[in-house]
């Protein structure tokens, strides 16, 4: 069985501006009660997100951020190939970031993207497409390869800046905050024996866990909702104002989170080397 005493899944967001409407914190204890929101109806900023974790989190949680904490490194042996200041590690990349972005307000990270090298390997909106993005799908890392081949879930370059299933923007504002973060992240870090962890989720994976079809992973109503969380073990939620994709994805993740966390086999992923453990990390759910 887990040690951890809460779990918390964070949708996140790397909208401009001040607050971000698409921020959603849920928490869940051990054992079948329904995950709740973390102040419900609130609209978060991402500065808050990160005094909440460092302030009023319960201790011993597992944290699941929706986002990648690192960007395709072992098809290049590097980040940024070309690039001389190109990190080493993931925990250096986030530093890089901070350092390029560090006058950006609100977390952001709009510099890193706009960067003359930096730039040269994303997809920009625009139709502005770097020379070194790679085309296509773009460059995935080894855990989005698994997910592709395994067809567990449809994976996007966290390179590619475009479209709505993009998950780029909201990687690199979530990568300053891990930067100010002083908490373990697993794979980077391994599993402490007590304490809170930091780990990467995949919402549309706890949905597919719970019943919902590849092709719509998104809950918009509250029978939807509670049908998935049955599957989960979980009693009925308490109602919502707004049924919204952030909420209901962080409640599901939840509810998943606190049932994945007693597999054994998601924290020893067969792919998952020390090489890929440092540098690129690893979702949590990929077995």
């Amino acid at each position: 069985m887990t040690r951890f005493a809460h779990f918390v899944a964070i949708d996140w967001s790397g909208a401009a501006g001040p607050r971000q409407k698409g921020i959603a914190v849920a928490i869940c204890s051990p054992g079948a009660e329904a995950p709740s929101l973390v102040r419900p109806g609130h609209i978060w900023s991402r500065t808050e997100v990160l005094d909440w974790l460092r302030r009023d989190m319960p201790s011993d949680t597992l944290v699941g951020f929706d986002l990648s904490p690192s960007l395709p490194f072992a098809d290049c042996d590097a980040f940024f190939p070309g690039w001389a200041e190109s990190p080493s590690d993931a925990r250096s990349l986030w530093s890089l970031v901070e350092h390029i972005c560090a006058e950006e307000p609100h977390l952001g990270a709009n510099r890193f993207v706009d960067h003359p090298e930096a730039s040269r390997h994303f997809r920009r909106h625009g139709g502005r497409e770097g020379d070194l993005f790679g085309g296509g799908r773009g460059r995935l890392r080894v855990v989005e390869r698994e997910e592709l081949d395994t067809r567990l879930v449809n994976p996007v370059s966290c390179l590619n800046l475009v479209g709505a299933a993009q998950v780029g923007k909201s990687s690199l504002t979530g990568m300053r905050l891990f930067h100010r973060l002083d908490l373990p992240f697993w794979p980077f870090d391994p599993v402490p024996a007590s304490g809170s962890l930091v780990s990467e989720i995949y919402t549309s994976i706890a949905a597919v866990a719970a019943g919902l079809p590849r092709s719509r992973t998104k809950v918009r109503d509250a029978a939807t909702l509670d049908r998935a969380l049955a599957t989960l073990g979980c009693a009925p939620h308490t109602p919502l104002a707004r049924y919204e994709d952030h909420a209901t994805d962080a409640l599901l993740t939840t509810a998943w989170l606190r049932r994945a966390a007693n597999d054994a086999a998601l924290w020893s992923p067969a792919r998952l080397t020390p090489d890929i453990a440092r540098t690129e990390g690893w979702t949590f759910g990929v077995p």
